[in-house]
């Protein structure tokens, strides 16, 4: 083995540390001390099923990938530090932040030895409370098919919904509906900057309100001109 040998293995993981964390949907930290060798298959195979990856890297090696990518995780990144990555599902279909993130929590209980220690969503940070709030979510098909027949009702009905939903997971149900389009919107029209995917859901609210007030005016009116009628016969 030659003396340049180690150091491109090191580049070479460096540069997929920094491929995933800036390809993936939904990044997750964990801390996996006490989990044995079964118990760790196990586990990559529920995410395997949920559409994730868990990749173990040395803490050297990431801390230098996302600082690199200018990644606010360093902290993060103590003890023994496996990663669960969105990736595909079984039948090739992109893996769902939700989906993951319920993996992740579901096997937690079952096993005190991994801790959920935070994340990403979209490149925006998550805490491990958030993440458990994400796993909470309806899955992606569930809430797409929610999503279409809401849009198809009237937009009182779409706003009811979306503030029905937690109000910091307002965010993950946008990243959802940027990520695989709905009623007839294209993946490519649909990737929205992500510093704007929380000003336009406050807008489709807000036109759901103003929706709302000139129903109210126009029943007002109906009222009142029913009332007129009455008194002229």
């Amino acid at each position: 083995m030659s003396v340049g040998e180690p150091r491109a293995e090191k580049i070479a993981v460096v540069e997929e540390v920094q491929e995933k964390f800036s390809t993936s949907d939904a990044v997750v930290l964990t801390e996996y001390r006490g989990l044995d060798v079964p118990a760790l298959a196990a586990l990559r195979a529920s995410l395997r099923e949920a559409g994730g990856e868990y990749k173990v890297y040395k803490n050297t090696l990431t801390r230098f990938a996302i600082e690199e990518l200018g990644l606010d995780l360093g902290d993060l990144l103590t003890g023994p530090t496996a990663i669960a990555f969105t990736g595909e599902q079984p039948d090739g279909s992109a893996g769902d932040p939700v989906s993951l993130a319920k993996a992740l929590k579901d096997f937690a209980k079952a096993n005190d030895s991994l801790v959920i220690k935070g994340g990403l969503l979209d490149q925006q940070r998550l805490t491990a409370e958030e993440i458990s709030n994400l796993a909470e979510i309806a899955p992606r098909g569930v809430l797409l098919a929610q999503l279409a027949g809401a849009m198809a009702a009237p937009m009182q009905q779409f706003a009811a919904l979306l503030q029905a939903l937690p109000q910091n997971m307002a965010y993950a149900l946008q990243a959802l509906i940027t990520q695989s389009g709905v009623s007839g919107v294209s993946t490519s029209e649909a990737s929205a900057d992500e510093e704007t995917d929380a000003a336009d859901t406050a807008d489709e609210v807000a036109v759901a309100d103003e929706a709302d007030a000139e129903v109210a005016d126009e029943a007002s009116a109906d009222d009142a001109t029913d009332t007129d009628n009455k008194e002229e016969e």
